[in-house]
C-alpha cells in the first residue's frame, strides 16, 4: 500500500540553526533518503515553497476569492511530502519515525486511495439505498 509522508515545519526554525547545523541536518535527511531508495520504499518525494508563496482559493456564493498565503496560519506548515510503498501502517510509520523532520517537527502518514472520487466507480462511494 502507498502512504504519504507529509512533513510539517516551523518555517523560521531553517534561518535559526547555524551553518554547520544546516549542514548535519541536510546530510542527517540525504541518509533517510538514501535509505528509503535502497530499501525501494520511496516512490515520488517533493519539497514545497515557503507558505508566503502559497495563494489559497475559494468560491462562497458564486465568487471566487483568491486570498495571499496559506489555508491556515499555524507555526508549522507542510514543508514537503514523500510517497512511499510500504507493508502496512505499522511499517510506514517507522519510515516516518526515521525521519529527521519527527526530531524537530511533526510527520503525517496518511494512506493513498488509487485515483479520486471522481475517478472510482460511484457506487463504492455513495451511501446505500
Amino acid at each position: 500500500m502507498q502512504y504519504m509522508l507529509m512533513d510539517y515545519v516551523q518555517e523560521v526554525g531553517w534561518n535559526e540553526l547555524s551553518r554547520e547545523e544546516q549542514q548535519r541536518w541536510l546530510g542527517t535527511y540525504r541518509a533517510y533518503m538514501e535509505a528509503m531508495s535502497k530499501a525501494g520504499v520511496l516512490k515520488s518525494s517533493a519539497g514545497l515553497h515557503s507558505p508566503r508563496a502559497a495563494t489559497t482559493v475559494r468560491v462562497l456564493a458564486g465568487k471566487t476569492q483568491v486570498l495571499d498565503g496559506p489555508y491556515a496560519d499555524t507555526k508549522e506548515q507542510l514543508g514537503g511530502f514523500h510517497i512511499i510503498e510500504a507493508a502496512d501502517l505499522d511499517a510506514a510509520i517507522s519510515w516516518a519515525a526515521r525521519s529527521p523532520t519527527a526530531l524537530h517537527g511533526v510527520v503525517e502518514v496518511r494512506p493513498l486511495r488509487d485515483g479520486t472520487m471522481l475517478t472510482r466507480d460511484m457506487e463504492e462511494i455513495l451511501k446505500p439505498e
